[in-house]
């Protein structure tokens, strides 16, 4: 449902009788698991923020992957792989919106600032043995004094600030360079690589 309504102001107007209705359950079958609204409501968005409905590194990996054993442009994986981040193609993609969207509000209760912090830590984890298959593939290494972990950090801000764009409603700015059209943030991507790496 929140993927579907989106997020308005968190989870507020996922009314848990309307869920109840959904999963066929009565009123007082949910009063046993919830006090209150409130505490239903954290739960919705802790378990949301918990949730995935893919691996972190599914979406980049089936976008990508045919364009790394083809030997494929390091520059040209990034745009593919710029270009699917900013999508709404499937559930997932939406999914990880939402959670962004809650995310943004995890000071608001501790349970929902754990499961963030839960979520960001495993990512960062999958993204960085992603980003090291990658630079193994394209015979990359990191740049003294950097860290792989470092890398993965600045490319998660820089994805979760791109990312807000669309939850904004605001368009991606797209930019043509050497014939090709790149979403601003494949550029910014582009520019952490050539920071961060070098060639081995």
């Amino acid at each position: 449902m929140l993927v579907t309504k989106g997020v308005a102001a968190g989870v507020q107007h996922i009314r848990l009788q309307e869920v109840l209705r959904h999963a066929g359950l009565t009123t007082g079958a949910a009063y046993r698991l919830w006090a209150d609204q409130t505490e239903y409501q954290k739960d919705v968005a802790v378990a949301v923020v918990r949730h995935r409905a893919d691996h972190p590194t599914d979406q980049a990996r089936s976008r990508l992957q045919s364009l790394i054993d083809e030997k494929a442009p390091l520059d040209e994986v990034l745009r593919q792989g710029a270009l699917g981040h900013i999508g709404l193609e499937t559930f997932a993609s939406r999914l990880f919106l939402v959670t962004l969207a809650l995310r943004t509000t995890a000071d608001s209760w501790p349970e929902l600032t754990e499961a963030s912090r839960e979520r960001h830590r495993d990512s960062i984890e999958k993204f960085a043995d992603y980003y090291s298959y990658l630079m193994s593939e394209y015979g990359y290494r990191m740049r003294e004094p950097y860290t792989v972990r470092q890398f993965s950090e600045a490319m998660a801000a820089l994805g979760d600030g791109f990312a807000v764009r669309t939850l904004e409603g605001l368009p991606h700015i797209m930019i043509e360079v050497d014939g090709e059209t790149w979403p601003l943030f494949g550029i910014a991507a582009r520019g952490l690589v050539r920071e961060f790496m070098e060639k081995v």
